[in-house]
């Protein structure tokens, strides 16, 4: 692989791809699959499916990468094909799996949904904090799928009013109600399980 590919932007690696240069796509991959992989494990609540719906998406995006106008970002692009594909895979399993049910054998206990303060602490520390980091993952997984999704944005991936609503096809206002909502409801059931972030 051409090692001056990885100082080149999305854009320039797109083009190199739709010029004909396959690794130029493979940097894209590598670049996005980790933060894509993160928004989905949590939103999915399953690693399987999260690992099969990347997969998915960054195939349908080679496929249709000539479509990629550059009106948003490359990730913001990719995030809604791999949704689109989360959503439709999710209604196909209805019958069987919710995404409201507790935590199931596919998902990782090692997989947090917020990044909670970390420092080398004695074992009955680190032991309250995987306790608390239990409380926030279940507290999550209460929470419908909207809110669910539009916390991980926001709180995981640090994303902003405006990109969130361009990704969810969002008024900006209506991210901002719905994140706050969000929050809301995630203080009530983590006061409810007795669990505290502070």
């Amino acid at each position: 692989m051409n090692p001056t590919f990885h100082n080149l932007t999305d854009q320039q690696l797109i083009d190199q791809t739709l010029a004909g240069n396959t690794d130029a796509f493979g940097v894209l991959v590598g670049r996005h699959q980790d933060r894509l992989f993160n928004s989905l494990v949590h939103l999915m609540r399953n690693e399987s499916d999260a690992e099969d719906v990347v997969q998915d998406a960054f195939v349908l995006a080679l496929t249709k990468l000539d479509s990629f106008k550059g009106n948003s970002q490359f990730y913001t692009w990719l995030f809604r094909i791999a949704r689109n594909s989360a959503i439709s895979r999710l209604r196909k399993k209805r019958p069987k799996v919710s995404l409201d049910s507790p935590v199931s054998g596919g998902q990782s206990s090692d997989v947090l949904p917020l990044e909670l303060p970390g420092k080398a602490a004695a074992p009955s520390d680190e032991m309250e904090r995987q306790e608390r980091a239990q409380g926030l993952i279940d507290a999550l997984g209460r929470l419908s799928p909207e809110h669910r999704e539009i916390l991980v944005l926001r709180e995981m991936d640090d994303l902003d009013y405006e990109t969130i609503g361009e990704m969810l096809d969002l008024a900006v206002g209506t991210v901002r109600s719905r994140l706050h909502r969000a929050r809301s409801q995630l203080r009530e059931f983590l006061k409810d399980d007795g669990s505290d972030l502070s």
